[in-house]
């Protein structure tokens, strides 16, 4: 990946982590728990492949052939969207 690029992708995920501990801190100032995590991404049969959609737009983010793969890309994006950075065997870069 190019480094600006990176240091682009860096930068976001960092400003996701401090919006995530403020958010977390405001909670526990109010003394309320943080609301749960709704699931962002749906594995959906289609045909003889498996899409992944996200559940927000209703766009399909991407399709895996087997179920098994599909769920880990799934996952993958969840963990992507909450700023953890996640590398599964297989992983292309």
């Amino acid at each position: 990946m190019h480094p600006s690029l990176q240091q682009r992708v860096d930068g976001v995920a960092a400003l996701r982590a401090r919006a995530s501990i403020a958010t977390a801190a405001f909670y526990a100032m109010i003394g309320q728990e943080l609301p749960e995590q709704k699931i962002r991404y749906q594995v959906v049969t289609k045909g003889k492949a498996y899409h992944i959609i996200e559940l927000a737009t209703r766009k399909v983010k991407g399709f895996r052939w087997t179920w098994k793969e599909a769920v880990n890309f799934a996952q993958q994006l969840e963990a992507r969207a909450d700023g953890i950075k996640l590398s599964l065997p297989g992983d292309r870069k």
